[in-house]
């Protein structure tokens, strides 16, 4: 049997890590902090709005019944209605009322007459009004309730908090709401040839890896803590790993091949992390490990930064949406069409670096020139990952593709 035949696939490896976590326990925070969570509980409205029926438009308020007579209708006009002002007045037969959007409507009235559709009475003054046009009950008017009705299901559980969503609740008067809490996730670099930023390279490469990746932990929602650099031993992997206690996530880069320096299979062994699964039939990425000890799970991801990113996007990103209680949890999907030509032997799923632009309605993906794992240089202009199947080994310039939106990007 070919090693790639014995590879983990990747939905497979995808779905074996998001059954390792769970939404974390709720906690109620204010409306700004839970942008991008979801809904612990189910949310009930305390407020019916809009509380009264009222004006979708500036024009008059009419009995619709009226203005079934041969056009146009006079009326005479018995009062204006602001937005924020209650009428003082009933609508009677031959009146209406000038009224702004927002505006209560008056009693008698059953709906509106946009300005645009009337003009002053010929030979009158602004009493009077001529309606140039025929309505039917609720023309132009925001029914009571139409947004929400006090005691119903507002929201329901696992609903996720966007700008539209926390407008709702402000406008229910609430300040907080019940969410999960954020994830805490640990981010560990291996290998003797890194150094932090501001110390002397002294023949050492710069980490770039933990720096990306805590700050993809951040944008998907996650609370970030670098664990330094280990040393390529297992003594040093080990101590480091055994201070990740307390973590809902555990993130190491690099070590996980199979090198004479990769200590960290060996390290969450001696730890206890009980390994769900190590090797994925994917490029960039294949390395991948995941496993679990008490709650808190461990993802090893690859030692290349784009590798690192890669592989973030499509296993770690959505585990940490699925302890923020989001339902649907797997990467955004759309699809495009090949700017280019790709070949591959059969047995990885590649993930090509693409830049994808709308051409003609459609979008077109144009792989990046650099493919490079090794390099976040080969990332920094890529919009999409696009999917190139395991069991295809051609694509060719107009074939449909399917396309993964990066969340990397600015």
């Amino acid at each position: 049997m070919k090693e790639d035949a014995a590879l983990l696939p990747v939905e497979d490896a995808r779905a074996r890590t998001l059954a390792l976590v769970s939404p974390l326990p709720p906690e109620w925070v204010r409306l700004e902090e839970a942008l991008g969570r979801a809904l612990a509980e189910d949310v009930r409205a305390q407020r019916t709005l809009p509380p009264w029926d009222n004006s979708a438009m500036d024009g008059f308020a009419v009995r619709s019944a009226e203005l079934s007579a041969p056009l146009p209708v006079r009326l005479q006009v018995k009062e204006t209605i602001y937005a924020g002002q209650t009428p003082r007045q009933e609508v009677q037969p031959g009146t209406c009322a000038r009224i702004m959007t927002g505006a209560p409507l008056p009693a008698g009235a059953d709906a509106v007459v946009m300005r645009e559709r009337t003009r002053l009475a010929p030979g009158g003054d602004e009493d009077e009004v001529e309606i140039l046009e025929t309505v039917g009950p609720g023309h132009f008017v925001r029914p009571r309730g139409e947004d929400a009705r006090e005691g119903e299901v507002l929201l329901p559980r696992g609903t996720p908090l966007g700008i539209p969503e926390l407008g709702l609740l402000v406008g229910q008067g609430m300040l907080t709401a019940p969410v999960p809490r954020r994830p805490r996730v640990a981010i560990l670099s291996t290998g003797d040839e890194l150094c932090r930023a501001d110390a002397p390279t002294e023949g050492r490469i710069v980490d770039a890896n933990a720096p990306a990746l805590s700050l993809a932990v951040l944008r998907a929602g996650g609370v970030p803590s670098v664990l330094g650099i280990a040393r390529d031993t297992l003594e040093d992997v080990y101590r480091h790993l055994a201070a990740a206690g307390g973590y809902d996530l555990v993130l190491t880069s690099a070590g996980m091949s199979v090198g004479e320096h990769d200590f960290v299979r060996e390290a969450l062994e001696k730890l206890g992390v009980e390994r769900d699964f190590w090797r994925v039939a994917i490029k960039p990425g294949k390395p991948l490990a995941v496993g679990r000890k008490g709650a808190t799970v461990y993802i090893g991801l690859p030692g290349n930064p784009t590798s690192s990113l890669v592989t973030f996007e499509l296993f770690v990103r959505p585990a940490l949406r699925r302890m923020l209680g989001h339902p649907d949890v797997e990467p955004p999907r759309v699809s495009g069409r090949l700017d280019g030509e790709l070949k591959k032997p059969e047995g990885l799923a590649h993930y090509v670096r693409v830049t994808a632009t709308w051409q003609d309605g459609e979008l077109w993906a144009r792989p990046l020139a650099t493919q490079t794992s090794g390099a976040l240089r080969s990332a920094a202009s890529a919009t999409h990952l696009l999917h190139f199947p395991r069991s295809s080994s051609r694509l060719a310039t107009g074939d449909k593709v399917e396309l993964l939106p990066l969340s990397w990007g600015a």
